[in-house]
């Protein structure tokens, strides 16, 4: 079997490998996801016993369901929510745990299922409708869930099942109104993905309520299937109305308080955690420039700022923060960008935690420090922006700055921590996938078994730093590859802000290794506006995308040329998805002396078409700059007329026609100013596809892909 059909009917070597995972407060117990094998879709519930390190099956869901038909079955709610957490794979997308991990609640098929994780009993619980995101209180006595449009029920309700099955809305009314559901914008550009919290005591919630009602309606259909009704959603289009978002405390017994802050002012709620110490939310301005962290009277709703942050670019904050310490004070994430300091950092009340060399990325959560107070667990990357490493900070006062690093070899490591117990999954260059160990105590005590396939390659990328600019970048050759023979250039690109490509982890290299293979060095370069170096790399690009990232994709490339004679700039092409598929469209358009063409998948070609949150925080507000919305559309830029027909540049156009992210819209009026323009090129429709193109579409398309690139260059 050859790699792109290997790497569909894996799912990119993913199915079988754990995820998902997380640890019992008492560290008694490590929960994940994972399928039963290499070619299985469908997630089961796992459970890891840490004392005796024997794994058991909890729930799976080809014994909870049946069929495969009714397995394959998801409500639409359950969909949505699995594309903005880019989840592919079926069966059990996630679960929730209550407080002691004793209780694993999740939607399957759209119906409601309860796992005893001690006893191993697991029970259907029932609903009024179909299931989206269902937690249980932290007591494990309660569930509540959110529920998906069904006969004689509205969709966004909030539900609560108590103990002898009694199901009683919590909050619900009319259409265009949901309760305890994200908002597109939360999900896709804040990454808050749930829109309820359980108090501490399992006696009420804060819940949000989102109102689209004055969103423009958007409709998503397949042509493919004329049959099939369109699907209407409520899209923020860029400089248009925003879902209005509030947040209410809900008493179990019918009381109701509102949150108070300035929500004009104010309107995008990031991020809502609630432990011992009361409600923490961060709110922004529209602008992104101006945030407020502020902790919630349960009592009154009323609020109090704890900190601001600003940022005259954009305010980026740190998953994990705002949180409350064991002594009270308030942690935040945040910049520190004065007296010669560039950093990401840790601040407790206005207390810098973090060392301004170290680029904090995510707080997994508290470390036990015997009968002091509790350290930090922190991701974090130290000078080296392809590897993210674990960190040991402390919190004591008057204890000064101090990070001590906890994962030894180079790699990408993450964490989950309960108790005692501490879990690290391990991506490296040296081997495949992510090894996950458990360590009970400071001693390793199991590894969580992967089912996951081998791929057919050991990728060995050649990474360095070029230019002033130090842009990380990565080259790859064939195996066989004899120095001296050059090779045609393939840039496989990204290159937007907040993701990473020039990663040591072997995974991110397989496709691109498949690509090498096929006769190309395949180069990958992160520009300025990526993570992991300093946030003044990130924001450079600030209402100004276009030049910053491209000029950085197009020195750097030069600059390996430099110092690898044999890549032969003289075929040169450029390959990328969604913003990627933006920067290759723009790339082979400003510059057809350098790419000879160009595969564009999923574009943003007109950012007025896309949503308010990521286009403003970059491009500013549309009132306040006309001129650059036009300077970033690939539209306009197609639509200039051609100079020297030589010079125009063929393109492969790809695009899922039911994405609700970047909708096909896109593509569509791309190629209508490149036919209107003469400017050669093709439209590949994925019919069925959304913004993923999952279930193998796009490992699918790889030999479609090369069968044109190896037309043009």
């Amino acid at each position: 079997m050859d790699f792109p059909e290997l790497a569909a009917r894996t799912r990119r070597f993913s199915l079988g490998a754990p995820r998902a995972v997380s640890v019992a407060d008492d560290g008694s117990r490590v929960i994940f996801l994972r399928s039963q094998g290499p070619e299985d879709p469908a997630d089961a519930l796992w459970l890891l016993d840490v004392t005796s390190g024997e794994e058991r099956l909890v729930a799976d869901p080809a014994a909870l369901l049946g069929t495969d038909a009714e397995r394959e079955a998801l409500a639409p709610g359950e969909r949505a929510l699995r594309e903005r957490l880019r989840l592919s794979a079926a069966g059990i997308g996630s679960y929730a745990l209550d407080a002691a991990g004793r209780v694993a609640v999740f939607a399957l098929a759209g119906r409601l299922f309860r796992a005893d994780l001690v006893h191993g009993d697991v029970v259907e619980v029932a609903t009024v409708g179909p299931v989206i995101d269902p937690r249980p209180d932290p007591t494990g006595e309660r569930l509540a869930y959110v529920t998906d449009a069904a006969e004689g029920v509205r969709r966004g309700q909030l539900r609560v099942v108590e103990s002898d099955g009694t199901d009683t809305l919590l909050a619900g009314e009319d259409s265009g109104v949901s309760w305890g559901l994200a908002e597109h914008i939360a999900a896709e550009e804040f990454h808050r993905y749930r829109g309820y919290w359980w108090a501490p005591d399992g006696r009420s919630v804060l819940a949000a309520r989102v109102d689209e009602s004055r969103l423009p309606r958007w409709t998503l259909h397949d042509p493919a299937d004329p049959a099939s009704p369109p699907t209407t959603v409520a899209y923020p289009r860029t400089g248009g109305p925003n879902a209005e978002v509030s947040l209410h405390l809900l008493d179990l017994d019918g009381g109701w308080v509102d949150v108070h802050w300035d929500r004009e002012t104010y309107p995008y709620l990031t991020s809502v955690d609630w432990a011992d110490g009361g409600p923490l939310i961060t709110v922004l301005r529209r602008s992104q420039q101006h945030g407020l962290v502020l902790a919630v009277d349960p009592r009154t709703g009323e609020t109090q700022v704890h900190a601001e942050l600003a940022d005259p670019r954009w305010v980026d904050p740190i998953p994990g923060t705002p949180a409350h310490l064991p002594d009270g004070r308030v942690l935040v994430g945040g910049e520190l960008a004065h007296d010669g300091y560039d950093a990401r950092c840790l601040f407790a009340d206005g207390t810098l935690l973090t060392p301004p060399s170290l680029y904090v990325r995510r707080v997994v959560g508290r470390l036990p420090a015997g009968n002091g107070p509790a350290d930090l667990l922190v991701e974090a990357s130290e000078g080296e922006p392809s590897q993210r490493h674990l960190y040991r900070v402390r919190t004591v006062i008057g204890g000064g700055v101090d990070a001590r690093r906890l994962s030894g070899d180079p790699g990408w490591h993450t964490a989950a921590i309960g108790g005692s117990t501490l879990v690290v999954g391990t991506a490296s260059l040296e081997h495949a996938g992510t090894r996950w160990s458990v360590w009970h105590d400071d001693r390793e005590v199991a590894q969580l078994r992967s089912l996951a396939a081998t791929p057919p390659y050991a990728p060995r990328p050649v990474m360095v730093r070029v230019t002033d600019r130090r842009l990380p970048t990565a080259v790859l050759y064939p195996n066989d590859h004899v120095k001296g023979t050059r090779l045609p250039v393939l840039l496989d690109v990204y290159g937007g802000p907040g993701h990473q490509e020039v990663l040591s982890a072997r995974g991110a290299w397989l496709e691109r290794q498949w690509w090498a293979e096929a006769g190309f060095a395949v180069v990958t370069i992160d520009n300025r506006g990526t993570p992991g170096v300093a946030p003044s790399f990130e924001k450079a690009v600030h209402r100004r995308l276009a030049d910053v990232i491209l000029a950085d994709q197009v020195d750097a490339l030069t600059a390996l040329a430099g110092k690898h004679p044999d890549l032969d700039l003289d075929r040169v092409a450029v390959r990328g998805w969604s913003f990627g598929g933006w920067l290759a469209g723009l790339a082979v358009l400003r510059h057809p002396e350098l790419f000879r063409c160009a595969i564009v998948g999923a574009p943003v070609t007109d950012w007025m078409l896309y949503d308010t949150a990521y286009t403003e925080r970059y491009l500013g507000m549309p009132d306040d700059g006309m001129d650059v919305y036009a300077h970033h559309s690939l539209v306009e830029l197609a639509a200039e007329p051609v100079g020297d027909p030589e010079q125009a540049r063929p393109m492969l156009l790809v695009h899922g026609l039911v994405d609700d992210n970047v909708v096909a819209a896109h593509t569509l009026r791309l190629s209508a100013a490149l036919l209107a323009a003469g400017r050669p090129h093709s439209v590949l429709p994925l019919t069925g596809a959304t913004h993923m193109a999952a279930g193998g579409t796009a490992e699918r398309l790889l030999r479609l892909e090369l069968d044109f690139l190896r037309t043009y260059l």
